[in-house]
């Protein structure tokens, strides 16, 4: 069966034309949250975070006890509770997200040898063959030269030869970063991949010497970051828009001491510069919405200015989709979202993205 007509099906029984995807960090366990937990109504591709990658170009789960032993929704293992949701919920794609942060030092070990590539691809087939998965995901942060541009598509070669297009999905987060995109030939990446996530967020942040709005849908400064600048270089570059997620940021950025984007950055409240979206907006302050850039802040209290995504922006993101042709959304991290349906921006972006 080729793979636009598995997708095809899985669609029509779920009656979705677009992705509506999360990620699940496998340490969100020890923090009392668990599969079950989100709406797979809303929800049709898990991707499992992050199995490691070894200098060898070996994968492995990176906690077999959070992986594959704790108690979870009465079965072993979160990876467990997700395999057993597949069969409650034919529609649910589970995809083995590798990398992440951590790998960032050995992937571009790996993805520089021929040997090393097919220990890889090797490794990863039988990971995902024993555990049921639907396919991989490389979160590989990030290319940086043009060499390890080219390293990236022989390693995406490599993985087509023992994950082929019929059986498996393959997809890889990438930035909406033209630095990091213009390393790598993107037409050709996008031959062997299903979805390229872009990580449509992150624009600003503790790094940054000014404050910004992290995850804006429009820039308002010349070469400034944004979703539909990444979403325009990918498209531009020869990557199909259906092949195209957007990234949803689950949490806010926080400045302290300024009001607003374009000020000097002058420190970060929260945990690392961060809020979890269902802990915004923050107690005493008001949630609004730059509706030219696309993106809600709140300011005051002990974030400072907090910018993040809200229903009403993740509505403009989601149209913005649909009428661009892009593949969907994808969340980053779903036990991060608030519980409230009407709050909620997993179902939001779903709703959106299948409203007439």
């Amino acid at each position: 069966m080729s793979s636009s007509v598995r997708r095809s099906r899985m669609a029509s029984a779920f009656n979705v034309m677009y992705t509506n995807a999360v990620y699940w960090p496998n340490h969100s366990i020890y923090n009392g949250n668990t599969p079950a937990d989100l709406n797979y109504g809303c929800i049709n591709r898990v991707y499992y975070a992050f199995a490691t990658v070894t200098v060898d170009g070996g994968v492995f789960l990176s906690d077999e006890w959070a992986d594959a032993r704790a108690p979870c929704d009465g079965v072993q293992g979160a990876l467990g509770s997700l395999m057993h949701l597949k069969q409650r919920y034919p529609h649910l794609q589970v995809v083995l997200s590798i990398g992440g942060g951590a790998s960032s030092e050995t992937f571009p070990v790996v993805a520089s040898n021929a040997i090393l590539r097919d220990n890889f691809a090797r490794s990863a087939r039988g990971l995902v063959e024993a555990s049921g998965l639907d396919g991989i995901d490389i979160v590989w942060e990030y290319p940086c030269t043009p060499q390890q541009g080219n390293d990236f598509l022989a390693l995406l070669a490599a993985i087509r030869i023992h994950l082929p297009e019929d059986r498996f999905l393959l997809t890889a987060a990438l930035p909406a970063a033209r630095p990091v995109l213009q390393t790598i030939d993107l037409r050709r990446a996008a031959e062997y991949l299903d979805a390229v996530n872009l990580t449509a967020y992150d624009f600003y942040g503790p790094w940054t010497h000014r404050t910004g709005h992290h995850a804006q849908l429009y820039s308002m400064v010349k070469d400034e970051p944004s979703v539909a600048s990444g979403v325009h270089y990918l498209m531009a570059s020869g990557v199909p828009g259906r092949k195209i997620l957007i990234g949803i940021p689950l949490f806010g950025r926080s400045f302290l001491h300024v009001s607003g984007p374009g000020h000097k950055n002058r420190g970060a409240g929260g945990q690392d510069g961060l809020f979890e979206y269902k802990q915004l907006p923050r107690r005493g302050t008001k949630e609004l919405v730059d509706k030219r850039a696309v993106a809600a802040q709140c300011v005051g209290g002990d974030g400072g200015f907090v910018t993040y995504d809200n229903p009403d922006t993740v509505r403009v993101k989601a149209a913005f989709c649909k009428q661009k042709g892009l593949g969907g959304l994808f969340y980053w991290s779903a036990p991060s979202d608030a519980k409230d349906s009407k709050r909620s921006l997993i179902t939001t972006g779903f709703k959106t993205l299948h409203s007439s």
